[in-house]
């Protein structure tokens, strides 16, 4: 319990200081061109695991992905959910981001949640067990309605029976669909 309280305080202590800014900033950007993307899209990918958790069984797994992006209104914030699954099991992470826009049609995005494995023991890209959930990525409008987005997520402490985080890269086509 303690460390899940640490790891909650850090995560609230590190996102304070990557959102304040971002929202002193908003309405300077608001007078601006148009950045950025406000789509609202679902997508299809490849996951990849990075890490092992150390122990036999938790080796690196290869799979695909689903993600979805929601924007909430005219805030730099959006709801997302990542579905990671392999031919064992699925992990479904919802989250919330900051997004940040970068050049128009592209955001960058700090995104925090959890990783709720769906069978405890069977390996996803993300470990094996439930767990806090951060991620980075970017996300680009190629054509019209259709995005490609790219992310980097963290699952911490999401090996059963070791205290490994493990790291998942995913990338996709997404179709915007608002």
């Amino acid at each position: 319990m303690k460390g899940l309280l640490k790891s909650a305080l850090t995560i609230s202590a590190l996102s304070s200081v990557v959102i304040a800014p971002l929202l002193m900033n908003a309405g300077q950007a608001s007078a601006q061109t148009q950045k950025g993307t406000d789509a609202s899209y679902i997508g299809a990918g490849v996951a990849g695991g990075v890490t092992n958790g150390g122990q036999a069984g938790q080796d690196a797994q290869f799979g695909g992905n689903v993600t979805g992006r929601l924007k909430l209104g005219p805030t730099p914030f959006s709801a997302r959910t990542q579905i990671l699954f392999t031919d064992e099991t699925t992990a479904i992470i919802p989250q919330v981001s900051i997004d940040a826009p970068i050049a128009k049609g592209t955001n960058v995005y700090l995104a925090g949640g959890y990783s709720f494995v769906e069978t405890d023991g069977k390996q996803t890209p993300l470990g094996d067990r439930d767990g806090v959930a951060l991620t980075a990525g970017v996300e680009s409008e190629v054509a019209k309605n259709f995005m490609l987005y790219g992310n980097t997520t963290l699952g911490m402490k999401t090996y059963q029976n070791s205290p490994a985080s493990a790291v998942s890269i995913q990338g996709g086509v997404g179709y915007r669909f608002r």
